[in-house]
C-alpha cells in the first residue's frame, strides 16, 4: 500500500475543502493517505505529525516520510519553504511550476511545433513596445506577468490618433501621451506582457474561451478530466469566472454555437487538449507534471490560440467531476510510488 501525504499551510484540513475528498477516496483506493503542513516535520527523525480521518475527526498520528507528496499549496514563510526544499530533494511531489506566463510563451515558441497556436506576445518593457503592438494589431490587451483570474488586465484598441482603453469594465480615451504616462505607471509598479487580442466571442457577444483541464492517470498517461466554456458577463473583456463569468456544460454550449459542427469541435479541443499536454512537457528537462489548466480560445475563423497554461487549474466547475480529480490524484501519486521504488 502506497503512502501518500498532501502537504498543505492550512493547520487545520477542516479548512482545506478537497482534504475529506482525498481521505475518502484514498480508503477506497486503498492508499494511506495523511495531511500535514511544513511545521510539522522533524527533519533529523524523518518523522512526520499528520492527520488522518477516521470516525468523523481529523486525529494526529506521527508518521515516517511518505512515498509520494501531493503539494496542494505553496508554502508561505522562508521556513517552511527551507522544510518543502528539503523533502523535494528526498521524496516525489506530484505538482511542478510551469513557470510565468513568458516562460510558457518563450518555450512553445523556441520549441516550435505549437507556435502556431500562440498569440504574438511581448513583454512590456516600456511604452514603446505598446504602442509598435497597437500599431501592427490595433487590438491589444496587457497582462501582469504573473496575474491569475484575469487580475489586472485591461484592453487597448487604436481608434485614428487616440486610444480607447478598457480596465475594470470602465473605458478612457486617451491621447498618446496620456497613453504613454498610463503605462509608464503601470510598469513602474508590475510586470506586464502585451498581446494582439484575439476576438472569440458567442453569438450573443459574450467573450468565452475553453478551459481543458487535463491530470496524469494511474498509467502516468495524460487523461482528459473536463473540457467547459468559461463566458464572460456582457460586456466584459475577460471571461474568467471570478470576475463575474459563468460556464454551462460543453455539449450544450457547442451545439449552441457550432450547431452541425460541434462534435468536430469537441474532438478537436480534446485531440489538441491531448498531444498539447504531451509536448509542453516535453519541453521541461527532469519535470513531470501531474496537472494542467489549458486555456484556449477559437476566433471566428476557427483558429485556435493558446491563451494561458496553468499548474494548479484548480477544481472543474462542471458537476460530478470533483471526486474524478480527486481520484486520477491519487492514482498518479500511487503511479509516482511504485516507479520510484524501482529504482
Amino acid at each position: 500500500m502506497a503512502s501518500i501525504g498532501m502537504l498543505h499551510h492550512r493547520k487545520d484540513p477542516i479548512n482545506v475543502r478537497k482534504a475529506y475528498a482525498f481521505a475518502a477516496v484514498a480508503k477506497v483506493e486503498g492508499i494511506d493517505f495523511f495531511y500535514f503542513t511544513p511545521g510539522k516535520v522533524n527533519l533529523e527523525k524523518r518523522i512526520i505529525l499528520g492527520k488522518t480521518y477516521e470516525k468523523g475527526k481529523w486525529i494526529e498520528k506521527r508518521y515516517s516520510y511518505p512515498d509520494v507528496i501531493y503539494n496542494a499549496s505553496p508554502p508561505i514563510s522562508d521556513k517552511a519553504a527551507e522544510i518543502v526544499g528539503e523533502l523535494r530533494g528526498l521524496i516525489p511531489f506530484t505538482s511542478h511550476s510551469v513557470g510565468d506566463k513568458l516562460t510558457v510563451y518563450n518555450k512553445v515558441n523556441k520549441a516550435k511545433k505549437f507556435n502556431q497556436y500562440l498569440i504574438p506576445t511581448s513583454e512590456l518593457t516600456d511604452y514603446r513596445v505598446l504602442l509598435n503592438m497597437a500599431e501592427s494589431y490595433t487590438k491589444i490587451i496587457v497582462k501582469p506577468l504573473s496575474g491569475h483570474k484575469g487580475a489586472g488586465i485591461f484592453y487597448i484598441e487604436k481608434i485614428g490618433d487616440s486610444y480607447k482603453v478598457s480596465k475594470d469594465e470602465q473605458d478612457s480615451i486617451f491621447s498618446e501621451n496620456q497613453l504613454i504616462k498610463f503605462i509608464d505607471s503601470h510598469i513602474k509598479q508590475d510586470t506586464y506582457l502585451v498581446q494582439k487580442f484575439i476576438t472569440c466571442k458567442t453569438k450573443l457577444g459574450n467573450v468565452y474561451d475553453f478551459r481543458l483541464h487535463v491530470q496524469k492517470g494511474g498509467n502516468g498517461n495524460w487523461l482528459i478530466t473536463a473540457i467547459y466554456p468559461r463566458i464572460g458577463k456582457m460586456g466584459s473583456i475577460a471571461s474568467n469566472l471570478g470576475n463575474g463569468g459563468y460556464t454551462c456544460f460543453p455539449d450544450i454550449f457547442l451545439k449552441q454555437e457550432f450547431g452541425d459542427d460541434y462534435y468536430n469541435v469537441q474532438k478537436y479541443l480534446e485531440q489538441f487538449a491531448l498531444s498539447f499536454s504531451n509536448h509542453f512537457e516535453s519541453l521541461y528537462l527532469d519535470i513531470l507534471f501531474d496537472e494542467l489548466g489549458i486555456d484556449v480560445g477559437l476566433d471566428e475563423k476557427g483558429r485556435l490560440w493558446i491563451f494561458e497554461v496553468n499548474w494548479r487549474p484548480g477544481p472543474p466547475v462542471i458537476m460530478n467531476v470533483e471526486l474524478d480529480v480527486v481520484r486520477n490524484t491519487l492514482q498518479y501519486a500511487q503511479y509516482l510510488a511504485d516507479k520510484n521504488k524501482k529504482y
